[in-house]
C-alpha cells in the first residue's frame, strides 16, 4: 500500500480523497492555488503546498503538480474530479516519472474520452448504442443529410465533451445550421477540439449510469445504478440510487452490459458507463466516465462500499474484495449538490463570503463540504459548497429525511440552493418518485419558492426595511 498521496484536487473532492487516505494510513499532500490558501481541504491534509498564484492555471499545470508529488515524496497521485481527472497526458506524465496514477490506463482514458471511439467501442463489444454518426462529422451538409435520414430531433455533441457541455438539441434544419456553428465554438473552448458527431435524440429519458470497479486481476462489478435524470441544460442538480423507474430484471440487465462495456476496453479502476432509457425501459449506451463521480456518495451510502478506497486499493495492485454476487444494496440515497447560485437567476453563481454556517446532522444524514463560516467562496471554481446525502429505509422515509434535512441547513452570506431543494423535497412530485431528464422543465412552479421562507429571513427582510427607512 502507498505511504503518501498527492490528491491533484481542491474543495470538497480533495476533502473526500483525504478521508479516505486517512482511514488506510496513507499520508496526503494538498495543492493549492494562491486564491485557495484558506481553503478547507489545505487544513485537512497532512502537508499542502502552493503551487502558483493563478487561481484556475495553478491546477493544470501538469509540470509542477508531478515535480509536487516527487518533491513530497509521494508515491502515487489521485486526480479526483474535474480538473485533469480525465486527461490522459496527465496519467501518463504521473506514470513516466515513477509514480501510481490512481486511475485507468492513459489509453482508456483517451479512448472513452473521445465520444466516437467510445460508440465505436461498445458498437464492437456488442453494446447497445443510441442511433448516430459512425464517427466524427466532416461538415454540416453531413450532419443536414445524417439528420434527415434519421429524423428530427437530433443531438450535436463534442467529440471530447464532458460534464453536460458541447450539446445542442437540433428540431430543424434551421437550428442544426445555426447550432453546428455555435457547438464548434463552444467545443474548441471547452475541450480544444472542434470535433463534432450526432446522436438521435431520445425525447425525456431517464438518465441512468451503473457504477463500475474492475481490478488488474481480471475481476470487474458493478456498484447498480444512480438515477440523474434531474437536471437543468444538461447539469445534474439532485442524483438518487437506486433508481425507481428500474425493474429488478432491467437493472440485472444494465448492469451485465455496463460490466461487458467496462471489459471490452480493459478498463482497470472505477469509472461509470452511462445509459438513456426511455419510457418503454429500452436503453442506450451514451458515454463512459473515466474517473470518480461527484454523486458517488449515494452509492456508497446504498452499497457500504467506499469507492476512493477501493480506487486506492486497486492502484495499489491488490484484488477486489468482493465478487458481483457479494454484492446489494439498501434503501435509498438522495445527493443535493449545494451550490452558491441563485436558481431564480438562471442559477447565476453566487461567489461571496459566508457569514453562517449550519449543517444538518442526525440518522441517515451525509455532508460533504468545504466551506465554514467566514469563508469566503472564490469567484473561480465551481460553485459547489457541500454535498448532501440523505439515506432511508425506503423512498417515502427517505424524502422525509431530506426534508429535514434540507430544513436544518442554514448557509448565509449569498444565495444558494438551498431555498430551491427545499420546495423540491416538499413537493408532491417529488415524493412520487419517478424522474426523467424533462423534470425541470416539466415543472417550471418549483422555481417559484419564496426567498425568505424561514423566520431568520423575515427578520432580516423587515430590519432591512427599517434601516432603509430610516436612512441608516
Amino acid at each position: 500500500m502507498f505511504k503518501r498521496i498527492l490528491v491533484a484536487n481542491r474543495g470538497e473532492c480533495a476533502i473526500r480523497i483525504i478521508r479516505s487516505c486517512r482511514e488506510l494510513g496513507i499520508e496526503s499532500v494538498a495543492i493549492y492555488s494562491e486564491a485557495d490558501a484558506h481553503a478547507l481541504h489545505v487544513k485537512k491534509a497532512d502537508r499542502a503546498v502552493m503551487i502558483g498564484p493563478d487561481p484556475v492555471k495553478s491546477y493544470l499545470n501538469i509540470h509542477r503538480i508531478v515535480g509536487v508529488a516527487l518533491d513530497s515524496g509521494c508515491d502515487a497521485v489521485h486526480p479526483g474530479y474535474g480538473f485533469l481527472s480525465e486527461n490522459d497526458e496527465f496519467a501518463r506524465a504521473i506514470i513516466d516519472a515513477g509514480l501510481t496514477y490512481i486511475g485507468p490506463s492513459p489509453d482508456a482514458i483517451r479512448d472513452m474520452g473521445s465520444k466516437t471511439k467510445a460508440r465505436e467501442s461498445m458498437i464492437a463489444a456488442g453494446v447497445p448504442v443510441i442511433p448516430g454518426s459512425d464517427g466524427a462529422l466532416d461538415n454540416v451538409d453531413e450532419a443536414l443529410e445524417l439528420a434527415h435520414k434519421m429524423g428530427y430531433p437530433v443531438m450535436l455533441k463534442a467529440a471530447a465533451g464532458g460534464g453536460g457541455r458541447g450539446i445542442r438539441r437540433c428540431d430543424s434544419d434551421a437550428q442544426l445550421r445555426e447550432n453546428y456553428v455555435v457547438t464548434q465554438r463552444e467545443a474548441m473552448a471547452a475541450f480544444g477540439s472542434d470535433i463534432l458527431f450526432m446522436e438521435k435524440c431520445i425525447v425525456e429519458p431517464h438518465h441512468i449510469e451503473f457504477q463500475i470497479l474492475a481490478d488488474s486481476h481480471g475481476n470487474t462489478v458493478h456498484l447498480f445504478e444512480r438515477d440523474c435524470s434531474i437536471q437543468r441544460r444538461n447539469q445534474k442538480l439532485i442524483e438518487i440510487a437506486p433508481s425507481n423507474f428500474l425493474t429488478p430484471k432491467l437493472r440485472e440487465s444494465m448492469g451485465a452490459i455496463a460490466v461487458k462495456a467496462a471489459q471490452a476496453v480493459g478498463y482497470v479502476n472505477a469509472g461509470t458507463v452511462e445509459f438513456l432509457v426511455d419510457k418503454d425501459r429500452n436503453f442506450w449506451f451514451m458515454e463512459m466516465n473515466t474517473r470518480l463521480q461527484v454523486e458517488h456518495t449515494i452509492t456508497e451510502t446504498i452499497t457500504g462500499v467506499d469507492i476512493v478506497a477501493q480506487q486506492i486499493s486497486i492502484a495499489a495492485g491488490e484484488a477486489l474484495p468482493f465478487t458481483q454476487a457479494d454484492l446489494s444494496f439498501r434503501g435509498f440515497a438522495i445527493e443535493f449538490r449545494i451550490n452558491a447560485e441563485d436558481p431564480k437567476n438562471n442559477f447565476l453563481p453566487m461567489p461571496g463570503r459566508i457569514t453562517r454556517y449550519i449543517s444538518p446532522g442526525g440518522m441517515g444524514v451525509r455532508v460533504d463540504g468545504c466551506v465554514y463560516a467566514g469563508y469566503e467562496i472564490p469567484p473561480y471554481y465551481d460553485s459547489m459548497c457541500a454535498k448532501l446525502t440523505v439515506s432511508g429505509l425506503n423512498w417515502h422515509n427517505t424524502v422525509m429525511r431530506a426534508q429535514r434535512a434540507l430544513g436544518e441547513y442554514d448557509i448565509r452570506g449569498m444565495k444558494t440552493t438551498l431555498p430551491f431543494y427545499r420546495t423540491i423535497a416538499s413537493s408532491e412530485v417529488f415524493m412520487q418518485g419517478e424522474f426523467n431528464t424533462g423534470f425541470m422543465d416539466q415543472h417550471p412552479e418549483l422555481l417559484d419558492y419564496n426567498d425568505n421562507e424561514r423566520r431568520e429571513d423575515i427578520a432580516a427582510a423587515v430590519a432591512m426595511a427599517i434601516a432603509v427607512h430610516a436612512g441608516l
